[in-house]
């Protein structure tokens, strides 16, 4: 008992409770005892109750729409996490798991209601601290992470996904590229990226109205679906410009695929909205590899910019390779 009074004086979640309130919320928390790699619970578990750590260590992560785990947060000795599921009562929005041998204490939903039922000035001062804990991780974390774990599952999905055309948007593509390309650095493979526009696409959306617009972008994305691999990325970066993460590829092998989706957009047929001499669309493309030409993510970036504005210099409805 004195072991947990102690441990619990030096944990946040508790740091407006005097000594002897500490004491009295022991009997609202209860010890568990997990061996490493075991699952606390799932995304997706009902979720009724929050875990304080008292020793070892424990992991969180989401599954992204493409199978691949994301890990986001991971608490040690005092730090608490689940409570979400307990104040807005929903499934988990994450799974946890231990990463080593762990104690933890447990703080029930039942019990944590009991405690604001019968001793509400206690009650009151955690869920003050918990509160505004919560808030500042959330802070620290990106915008994207902070909503992965915050909302529900279709909020998930519109928080990483373009609305009109359902493939990702920049604010996954930025975060995922990052783990991309630490993942083909450590695993010694190439990562291919490309960049590419619609060609001339401000000077044709003068001549479209919103819904022809919607349309041709559609229809380009609808060819970027059909060639690329399900394990590439396909993200829309801006209004016309898109962006594709190609995993396990190297330089000749990203410009054989742009060089299909090239002429795949050439040959759309749009002639019910193209007018003003607008015959067809195009796309012009640039695409730098690591770690052919290039040494580090940034490089990457640049490198594949770069390939796209000389695409277009050009004379555009081409595919150019980072030198």
């Amino acid at each position: 008992m004195k072991s947990k009074i102690e441990f619990l004086q030096n944990v946040e979640l508790f740091s407006l409770l005097s000594s002897e309130e500490i004491s009295r919320i022991i009997k609202s928390l209860h010890s568990v005892e997990k061996e490493a790699d075991e699952i606390l619970f799932k995304e997706g578990d009902e979720g009724n109750e929050l875990f304080i750590v008292m020793t070892g260590k424990v992991a969180s992560y989401v599954v992204l729409p493409k199978g691949t785990k994301r890990e986001i947060a991971e608490f040690k000795p005092g730090d608490f996490f689940g409570e979400m599921s307990i104040f807005e009562n929903t499934p988990r929005s994450a799974t946890c798991y231990t990463k080593e041998h762990c104690s933890l204490l447990s703080l029930r939903e039942r019990d944590l209601f009991e405690l604001i039922l019968y001793d509400p000035e206690i009650a009151i001062k955690i869920m003050y601290r918990m509160l505004n804990i919560t808030t500042e991780r959330l802070l620290d974390r990106s915008e994207f992470l902070s909503d992965m774990v915050q909302w529900g599952e279709e909020a998930r999905k519109r928080a990483i996904t373009d609305e009109l055309t359902g493939i990702y948007n920049r604010r996954f593509l930025d975060d995922a590229l990052v783990d991309y390309f630490e993942k083909a650095k450590n695993n010694g493979k190439p990562l291919s990226l490309i960049m590419m526009d619609i060609d001339n696409f401000r000077e044709h959306s003068e001549f479209f109205n919103q819904k022809q617009t919607n349309r041709v972008i559609l229809e380009v994305v609808s060819v970027f679906k059909k060639y690329f691999r399900e394990n590439d990325i396909i993200a829309r970066y801006g209004g016309d410009e898109f962006t594709v993460i190609m995993p396990d590829t190297d330089l000749k092998s990203a410009f054989t695929f742009a060089e299909k989706i090239r002429i795949a957009v050439s040959e759309l047929q749009l002639s019910d909205i193209m007018k003003n001499n607008i015959r067809q669309i195009t796309i012009s493309q640039g695409i730098s590899s690591y770690p052919e030409n290039a040494d580090d993510l940034e490089s990457l970036r640049v490198n594949a910019d770069k390939a796209l504005y000389k695409a277009k210099l050009e004379g555009r409805n081409k595919v150019i390779l980072a030198e």
